[in-house]
C-alpha cells in the first residue's frame, strides 16, 4: 500500500515537472534530472560567457577611443554635467555598433549561424569569432605597441600579422587607443583653450577682473559648436578614424 501510494505520488510529480505521464516515474526523474542538470551547467556556462560581454565591448571594439572623446568634449565646452553619463554612454554605444556592424555580421555568418546548425564545434566557432576581431584591431594598433608587449610576453616574433596571439595583440590595441582618443582631445581642447584665453585677456584689459572668464566663455563656445554642427563633424570624423 505504501509502495502504491509513493508511486502515485512520484507519477504526478514526473508529471508536473516534465509534462507527461511514465511508466516508470522512479526511472523517469532519474532520466530527466541528468537532463536537467545537463541544461542547468549550460545555462551557466552562457550566463558566465555573457558576463564577459562588457570587457569585451571596452576591449576589443572602438567604444573607448568614442568615450573618452565624448569626455574631451565635455569638458572642454565647460559643462562637466550636460550631456549626462547616460547620454554620452549610449550615445558611444551606438555608434560603437555602427562602426563594428561589418565585424559583427562576419561573426554572425562565421561562427553562429554554423555553430547553430551543428555545422562546427564550439572551438572553431570560438575562432571564427576572434579572427574578425583580430583583424579589426590589427588595423587599429601600432606595430610599435605589438612589439613591446611581443618582448613582454618574450614570444618568438612572427612576421604574419595574422598569428599575433590574442595576449599581445588585446593590451597592444588598447594602449593605441587610448593614445590616439588622448590625441583627439588635444585637437578638440585646443580651440576651446584659445577661446578662454581670448575672453580672459579681453577683460583682464577691461578690468573686469571680478567676473570669471568662465561665465562669459561658456556662451560663446557653446554658440560657436552648435553653428558649426560640432556633433555631426565630431562623429564624422571618429567613425572616419576607424573606416581609413
Amino acid at each position: 500500500m505504501m509502495y502504491q501510494s509513493l508511486n502515485c505520488f512520484l507519477s504526478i510529480y514526473a508529471t508536473l515537472l516534465f509534462g507527461k505521464i511514465a511508466s516508470d516515474p522512479v526511472q523517469n526523474i532519474i532520466q530527466n534530472g541528468f537532463n536537467v542538470l545537463n541544461f542547468s551547467a549550460q545555462s551557466y556556462t552562457i550566463i558566465t560567457l555573457l558576463s564577459f560581454v562588457p570587457a569585451c565591448l571596452l576591449m576589443m571594439t572602438c567604444f573607448t577611443r568614442i568615450i573618452i572623446v565624448f569626455s574631451f568634449v565635455r569638458n572642454a565646452l565647460g559643462t562637466p554635467y550636460s550631456p549626462p553619463n547616460q547620454v554620452l554612454i549610449s550615445l558611444a554605444l551606438f555608434l560603437t555598433f555602427f562602426i563594428m556592424s561589418p565585424v559583427f555580421s562576419k561573426m554572425y555568418n562565421t561562427a553562429f549561424i554554423p555553430l547553430y546548425k551543428n555545422e562546427i564545434s564550439i572551438n572553431t566557432a570560438l575562432q571564427n569569432c576572434l579572427k574578425p576581431l583580430s583583424l579589426f584591431m590589427i588595423k587599429q594598433t601600432r606595430k610599435s605597441d605589438i612589439l613591446v608587449f611581443w618582448n613582454l610576453a618574450k614570444i618568438p616574433y612572427v612576421m604574419n600579422e595574422g598569428n599575433i596571439p590574442i595576449k599581445v595583440l588585446l593590451p597592444a590595441f588598447m594602449i593605441s587607443e587610448l593614445k590616439n582618443a588622448f590625441q583627439i582631445g588635444f585637437t578638440i581642447l585646443l580651440p576651446f583653450l584659445i577661446i578662454d584665453l581670448v575672453v580672459a585677456s579681453v577683460l583682464m584689459s577691461l578690468g573686469m577682473i571680478m567676473i570669471p572668464p568662465a561665465t562669459i566663455s561658456l556662451p560663446l563656445k557653446l554658440i560657436i559648436f552648435v553653428l558649426s554642427d560640432g556633433w555631426k563633424l565630431l562623429i564624422l570624423s571618429l567613425a572616419k578614424s576607424f573606416f581609413t
